[in-house]
């Protein structure tokens, strides 16, 4: 058995993995998008959407989630030649054709019928399965998704390197995709796997820990007032499923607690700019049987956490080019949640040069900012008094920056320890992916800690490496 690494292993995107079984099969689990400066200066270009490796042997494709870097090079994938199924989950399954479509249509092509045609191929070759079940997927290869608690529909991956004729003395390797916090809103926190022998682990916040629920919540109404005091916007951005979600989600506690209390808060406006979120936000509103025990106790007592009063959504350009013009001259306090949540395209940067370089305005940063996007240099610079280069053209910072980590969809370094806790008996072996160099160190160190009485190794793995 080998584990090949054919993206997230020198940063935090591209994830795509495989896993080579001895009778000459394989199994791919992601095959993502690069973006930031693992995108290279001009953005992903040939070499990187390229699938650089046989098709040919993989039995199945899972995919952990939805995010672009996790399931964005699909098209590619079937464009080299595969011909397998395509696993995931079942909210996954249903969520798929709008990330795909948005994608095609951004960075391929704007044909439609190409489109559709790419979209009716993926859904064909879907399968979508149960968390909690095992697939067979050949003699020796059987797969379990479990809940990950990262984004809606977001999975781990238990895989089985069964015996002879299937016998039960398996090998147990499993794939973490992206781990959620266990009080991520919405969605229930991910469970440990009961066995693991080896454990590919993300990493991305390997070397932090977030705040605390109360402590973001507190830090988001503070900077809301901030607005509300100075007739300024709080422009948020976000990832279209997932971020978003959750952000909905809190905005709507505040308003509950606030409103009656506060007049101003009953006259706060929250923007969903974003065509996309406010698609995925009606997926989610379908798929509540996969909300977690809070959010069913408030969809129970008449609240509507993901459509409230206060949500206005903007569809076409033309209004969301009047909504830029309104805010940005206006008085009119608001929150614009809106794409591309590295500030790297999208909505958000018509925003961001429309009102950086005005002190009445604030850029709340909720998501991991990759090197090499202008979120990460808005998130470096931005306090200092810096600038940031928005579609070519230098834009002084002057709104305030805040960063806010506890609303990140990713587990922390505790979370991930714990993680590995859970597992009853200690993998025999533990390899870091999905990070930065100094968070997979920073999570190495701190696990070795954490197993210094067993066995388990602890790796940062090369590109190809045996297991």
């Amino acid at each position: 058995m080998r584990i090949i690494h054919h993206g997230a292993i020198d940063g935090v995107t591209g994830s795509c993995h495989e896993l080579r079984l001895d009778d000459g099969g394989a199994l791919l689990i992601d095959c993502g998008l690069f973006q930031g400066a693992e995108a290279g200066p001009d953005g992903a270009g040939a070499d990187q959407l390229e699938i650089g490796f046989d098709t040919a042997p993989i039995r199945a494709l899972v995919l952990t989630h939805i995010h672009i870097d996790h399931c964005g090079r699909l098209p590619y994938l079937l464009a080299a030649g595969y011909r397998g199924p395509i696993l995931c989950s079942q909210p996954s399954a249903e969520l798929l054709p709008l990330v795909l479509e948005d994608a095609l249509e951004i960075g391929v092509t704007r044909n439609r019928k190409l489109i559709e045609q790419v979209l009716a191929v993926v859904r064909e070759r879907t399968i979508a399965l149960p968390y909690g079940q095992w697939h067979q997927v050949s003699d020796r290869l059987r797969l379990r998704l479990q809940a990950a608690g990262h984004i809606l529909g977001s999975a781990y991956v238990e895989c089985d390197l069964l015996g002879e004729g299937g016998s039960d003395d398996a090998q147990r390797v499993v794939f973490s995709g992206d781990l959620g916090a266990p009080d991520t809103p919405l969605l229930p926190g991910p469970q440990a796997p009961e066995k693991a022998d080896v454990l590919v682990l993300e990493s991305t916040y390997g070397d932090s820990n977030h705040q605390d629920r109360a402590t973001r919540a507190e830090r988001l109404r503070a900077a809301i007032e901030h607005a509300l005091g100075d007739g300024g916007t709080v422009l948020i951005p976000a990832f279209s499923i997932g971020r978003t979600q959750e952000l909905l989600y809190e905005l709507e506690a505040l308003f509950h607690d606030l409103a009656d209390s506060n007049p101003a808060w009953g006259q706060l406006q929250i923007v969903l700019d974003s065509p996309l979120a406010a698609d995925f936000t009606r997926g989610y509103r379908r798929l509540r049987e996969h909300w977690d025990v809070e959010a069913q106790a408030r969809l129970g007592a008449g609240r509507h956490p993901l459509a409230f009063e206060q949500l206005v959504t903007v569809d076409n350009h033309d209004a969301h080019q009047r909504m830029v013009n309104y805010l940005a001259h206006s008085r009119q306090p608001a929150v614009v949640i809106a794409a591309s949540g590295m500030c790297a395209g999208g909505r958000m940067v018509n925003y961001l040069k429309a009102m950086l370089g005005d002190p009445r305005h604030d850029v709340l940063f909720v998501g991991y900012q990759a090197a090499g996007t202008p979120g990460r240099d808005i998130q470096r610079y931005g306090p200092r008094g810096g600038y940031v280069i928005l579609d070519g053209e230098r834009i002084d910072i002057r709104a305030q920056i805040h960063t806010i980590g506890g609303y990140s969809a990713h587990a922390d370094q505790r979370n991930l320890i714990d993680f590995v806790r859970g597992i009853p008996k200690p993998p025999r072996e533990i390899r870091l992916v999905h990070g930065d160099h100094g968070a997979k160190a920073a999570l190495r160190l701190a696990l070795d800690q954490a197993l210094s009485n067993t066995a388990t190794q602890v790796l940062i793995p090369s590109a190809y490496s045996k297991c």
